[in-house]
């Protein structure tokens, strides 16, 4: 196998490194990318096992941590985002498991904004906190909450841009500033946008999170996740965690999401035009109290989205007057959009966050974090959006 990673000497486009970046092709001179399905591999001789597994010569030793497939990915997401280093996992839960098993210890101190994931939050609260990790939260959009978190034990900073479900938009490179001047990292979970739309890392932040179950894959056919940062964070203390704890992706999984990176840019341009068009749609419908889409100029944080992402992403949210009853009359009167919590997909999808995604919050933490009874979140696909719209005028009119 070749040794050269294609175009290191040559600067090239988004596209082409989405395309192309990190192939390595086999003596079999193979013009798509090979699925490497082994779980070992074989030495020249027990010097070379040695050297293999004491680290001093490179290569591959078992595919927990090092297989061709996974690793092409790896190189391909690190190049679309711009950094240094990119370890693939699992899920993406396992993406976030392991950067906070990997950078954090008892004792030290996580502060996250309330705007995330419900099995994030779970994760914190039930789990991290069971070895000493002390957790709080504060809203999305307040950096001076976040400057008021910040203890002298304050290790890392963490948040969603725009958030799930209520797509609010935090200022990355205020945070990265504030956060590097206490001697905190930033780790941004970039679900939404992809680096189709928006690169944390060069806005000032330290690592940025993936789940590419959802628009990295696009086709909702495999589950997995990914970190991406610098060589000492990610090389090192993530790759660390994957190596001997066991999160890995499977190689038929990157496999799916390397054809997923090569149309990644063009799906997202197509998820935003559809998006936008349903969400302007969605405000004029005298049953929907409140439309969540930093698309539209009603969005509180439209001018920052404007400046930060190249493109508002494929998620919408909105709240349906009448509480939960409305709001699941709503749901089981499509007939296109798929009923599922999943998000990302070609197929558009619905889902009630307060009883699915964030259903194991307590009421309260529901209510601080903004999920009410009313609000439906909408994945929006790639289908025509008139029959969108349609579909979901059954349940609101």
């Amino acid at each position: 196998m070749s040794d050269e990673t294609p175009f290191d000497d040559d600067p090239v486009g988004f596209d082409t490194r989405a395309v192309r970046w990190g192939q390595q092709r086999t003596a079999e001179g193979e013009h798509g990318e090979p699925i490497f399905t082994t779980s070992s591999y074989v030495f020249g001789s027990a010097a070379e096992a040695a050297a293999r597994f004491s680290g001093e010569q490179p290569g591959n030793i078992y595919s927990r941590f090092t297989n061709p497939t996974v690793r092409t990915f790896e190189q391909r997401l690190a190049a679309l985002e711009g950094g240094e280093r990119c370890v693939a996992t699992a899920s993406g839960m396992a993406a976030i498991l392991a950067t906070c098993m990997g950078l954090l210890k008892s004792g030290d101190h996580l502060v996250s904004s309330k705007a995330i994931f419900g099995s994030t939050t779970v994760l914190f609260d039930k789990y991290l906190s069971r070895f000493g990790i002390e957790i709080s939260y504060v809203a999305l959009g307040d950096l001076d909450a976040w400057r008021g978190a910040i203890r002298p034990n304050t290790r890392l900073l963490f948040l969603e841009t725009p958030s799930n479900p209520l797509t609010e938009v935090a200022d990355v490179a205020a945070l990265a500033q504030l956060a590097h001047e206490h001697g905190c990292l930033l780790a941004v979970d970039n679900v939404f946008c992809t680096p189709a739309l928006q690169r944390p890392l060069e806005l000032g932040a330290d690592l940025v999170i993936h789940s590419a179950t959802k628009y990295i894959d696009g086709q909702g056919r495999a589950l997995g996740g990914a970190v991406v940062g610098s060589e000492a964070l990610v090389g090192e203390e993530v790759y660390g965690v994957v190596r001997t704890a066991g999160p890995s992706m499977s190689p038929f999984n990157a496999w799916v999401f390397l054809k997923g990176l090569e149309t990644l840019r063009l799906r997202m341009e197509a998820h935003c035009a559809n998006a936008l068009e349903l969400a302007r749609w969605l405000e004029a419908q005298p049953n929907v109290a409140r439309v969540h889409y930093p698309g539209l100029e009603s969005h509180p944080q439209h001018a920052l989205a404007s400046r930060q992402q190249s493109g508002y992403g494929g998620v919408l949210s909105f709240e349906v007057k009448g509480g939960r009853e409305a709001a699941w009359r709503v749901v089981d009167a499509t007939r296109i959009l798929s009923i599922t919590a999943n998000l990302g997909d070609a197929k558009s999808t619905i889902t009630h966050p307060a009883t699915t995604t964030h259903g194991r919050l307590t009421p309260e933490q529901k209510a601080d974090a903004g999920i009410r009874d009313g609000l439906l979140r909408v994945s929006v696909g790639l289908e025509t959006v008139d029959d969108l719209k349609a579909d979901l005028e059954r349940g609101l009119g």
